[in-house]
This record gives structure tokens, C-alpha cells and sequence, in this order.
């Protein structure tokens, strides 16, 4: 090849390679925004218990982001804080992440104040960002207010289940290969199940020993004419019932030392927003903690606590939406706690701290390993000076 030759051949590459330079970025500008494509980052799965036999929850109920620093506080006292917005919620959400150390963190809806918050996208990264930036698994259910400013249910659904570390899931899977993909007869987004396994090298470490249900309770509706707020559907309890059976007739016994219970499936705890109508029975009975405003339930009552009372393993269920109501209370064998209200955008009590709760499920120490659940603890943090610890109770336990 002679030197024009080469000449040419060099010009013509310098030449493609500009084309492809330039098509790069246009590219990056017109649909990307001129950002770096990013892919999610996943925390460490499958979910389970440490090696020190426990897995402990954060449950965030009602954050009610808004849009950040301009977002007033709603019912703090004047000498409480000097300027109170999101940001105070951010911070608390931070604080109890590095005092807890969680192994996972359930989000149960209201995440963002929807009228407040002018771009759904935006307000859900900065709420959900001290989980993320944790690098801890994470999930999300909706409540009655996330789908009120730019996004629908099923948009935020998809969108929260692409964050970083979150585990959250649109819908369960349909188990016919030939449908593919999430399941068309479920009502709502947001209806998944986690399952968290044993303590690593223990007997179950490549079992279940815990599951964790993921309800959407849906946000407001019309029945029999009169505007009522959402209700679990029969088509998501056919769903629990399904998953429920999945585990019905195992024999674990194989899974548990002699001085250990058997259990045919797996302890079950279950997280939605919106109160079933049974709750406000409680007011009757007795409970741990504070029963401050009136049940804002459905007048619809499906039957959800039939139903987790036919399934037998569910232990405990987890709700949020009546802020300023913080207690737990048994009905049908079953414990129904509120996170008590964590976001300080949301309604409150003035001089009554935002709080959050935890639960922490413990494993039951055999001979030579860790067994299945012993037992179910549950208490308060409050976002004062300490950090406070109130109303430590146990949910259950092996008898």
C-alpha cells in the first residue's frame, strides 16, 4: 500500500470513529438526558437470617414525602425545631438505619404526600435515598396517597422495584410459562412475597424459615355508592392462600431438633397500609401502646383475617396510615401493629414524637446449629435526643 493509500484508509477510520463519537452523544442527549446508563445495584440475596440467629425489620410507615427542603412540617411544636421540612424525615430515617442496623427495611405506604409532591419520581428517590445509599435490602408497598401527583400505582410500583437494593416486586409471577411474566388476575401493584432463609451454615440455610407478604390495600373507592377507602381483594387472598399451600404438607420435622417445635410451613408476617375492618375491636381489648384516632378502615371487609387465620403461619401483620395510633393488638391469635407515624409532612401529634418500629425475629438454637424460628420481638424508636426505646414486647414464641 502505497502512502496516499494509507492516507486514505487512515481518514476514512478517523472518520468513522468520529461518526460513531458524535452518534453516541446525540444519542445521550435526545433520550438519556446526557447521563451515564446506570445499572441497579442489588443487595446480597437470597434474604436471611445472620449468623448471630436473628433478622431484624425496620418498618417506615407514612413518610409522606413532599418535595424536599421547601416541604413544611405538619404539628411540631415551635420549640421543637427552628425550620422542620422533609429533610427532618430524611435525617430520622438516616439516624435510626445507623442505630438499628437492620438486615432489611419495609416501607408500608404513603411514601410520598402525592399532592405535595410536584414530581412522583424525584420525591421517591429522595424518600427512599438513606435506604438506598444503606446498600440494605429494602421494600415497598403503596398507600392512599403515593399515586396522587405524577405517577399511577402500577408506574411507581415499577419504578420502586428498579431502585437500588430494592426487592420490591410489581406482582407475583405466574407460575404458566405460557402467559409469562406477572400475573394478570391479581388486583393491584405491589403484591409479592419475600423469603428469608436460615442462618448461614446452619441446617436451613438453603430453607425457608420466614416469609414475608407484601398486600396492596389499594387507595380510595366507590361501594354501593358510598366513597370508602380501598380493601384488600379476594383475588390477592387466592394468591396468599396459593403461596400458603406451596408449603402445606412439607415435612419439616427433618429441620428441627427434638427440643425444637414442628411446624409444617414456614412463620409468616405481613405488611400493607390500610387497616382491615376488625382493627378497631382492639379499642376493647387490650394493647401495647397508644390508641389515639379513630380506625380509618374500608367498609369493606373481605376477609383478610379469615384468611390469615385459615393459613395458620402468619404470625403478625404490620399496617400503617392512622399516624398518631402506635399499638399492637392480638385478634384471632394473630398481632396487628402500627408503625405509629414516621414522616414529619404527614399529620402528627404536636409534642408526640414521630417513631418507627422494629421487628426482630430470633432463631431457635439446636444442638449443633441454628432451627427455625423461636421467637418475635417488637418495640418503638422515637425520633428524640435518645432515640428512645418503648414497648418492647414479644409477638410470639415456641411454647
Amino acid at each position: 500500500m502505497d502512502s496516499e493509500n494509507w492516507r486514505h484508509s487512515v481518514l476514512y477510520l478517523t472518520f468513522l470513529l468520529a461518526i460513531l463519537h458524535l452518534t453516541q452523544n446525540l444519542l445521550s442527549h435526545f433520550f438519556l438526558g446526557n447521563e451515564t446508563v446506570r445499572i441497579k445495584k442489588h443487595p446480597n440475596l437470597p434474604l436471611r437470617f445472620s449468623s448471630d440467629g436473628t433478622f431484624k425489620i425496620l418498618q417506615v410507615a407514612d413518610m409522606h414525602y413532599g418535595s424536599g427542603s421547601l416541604t413544611r412540617c405538619r404539628d411540631v411544636l415551635p420549640s421543637e425545631f427552628e425550620f422542620c421540612s422533609d429533610l427532618n424525615t430524611t435525617r430520622f430515617l438516616k439516624r435510626i438505619i445507623q442505630a438499628e442496623n437492620p438486615d432489611f427495611i419495609a416501607f408500608t405506604g404513603d411514601n410520598i404526600f402525592g399532592s405535595s409532591a410536584h414530581d412522583a419520581a424525584e420525591s421517591l428517590f429522595r424518600a427512599f435515598g438513606p435506604a438506598m445509599e444503606s446498600g440494605l435490602p429494602w421494600a415497598a408497598v403503596l398507600g392512599n396517597h403515593d399515586q396522587e401527583s405524577t405517577m399511577n400505582r402500577e408506574e411507581l410500583m415499577s419504578l420502586i422495584s428498579l431502585m437500588d437494593y430494592s426487592v420490591s416486586q410489581i406482582n407475583p409471577s405466574d407460575d404458566d410459562p405460557t402467559k409469562g411474566g406477572l400475573m394478570t388476575k391479581i388486583d393491584g401493584f405491589g403484591n409479592y412475597d419475600l423469603r428469608v432463609y436460615g442462618a448461614p451454615g446452619s441446617m436451613l440455610a438453603n430453607s425457608t424459615v420466614l416469609n414475608l407478604f407484601f398486600l396492596d390495600s389499594g387507595d380510595r373507592a366507590v361501594y354501593q355508592g358510598i366513597r370508602t377507602y380501598g380493601w384488600i381483594k379476594e383475588s390477592q387472598l387466592h394468591w396468599l392462600r396459593r403461596v400458603s399451600q406451596e408449603f402445606q404438607g412439607q415435612n419439616q420435622d427433618s429441620l428441627h431438633s427434638t427440643d425444637a417445635i414442628s411446624t409444617i410451613k414456614p412463620l409468616a408476617l405481613a405488611f400493607f397500609h390500610i387497616p382491615i375492618p376488625e382493627i378497631p375491636q382492639l379499642f376493647y381489648k387490650e394493647i401495647v401502646g397508644q390508641y389515639q384516632e379513630a380506625v380509618a378502615c374500608s367498609r369493606v371487609n373481605s376477609g383478610v383475617l379469615q384468611t390469615f387465620v385459615s393459613m395458620g403461619n402468619v404470625k403478625a401483620v404490620f399496617i400503617g396510615h392512622d399516624h398518631t395510633n402506635d399499638f399492637c393488638g392480638n385478634l384471632d391469635g394473630i398481632w396487628f401493629c402500627y408503625g405509629g407515624g414516621f414522616g414529619y409532612h404527614g399529620y402528627g401529634k404536636a409534642g408526640w414524637p414521630r417513631r418507627a418500629r422494629i421487628i426482630q425475629a430470633e432463631l431457635q438454637k439446636g444442638k449443633n446449629s441454628w432451627m427455625g424460628v423461636q421467637r418475635i420481638l417488637t418495640w418503638k424508636r422515637l425520633d428524640d435526643e435518645k432515640l428512645s426505646k418503648i414497648d418492647e414486647q414479644i409477638l410470639w414464641q415456641v411454647r
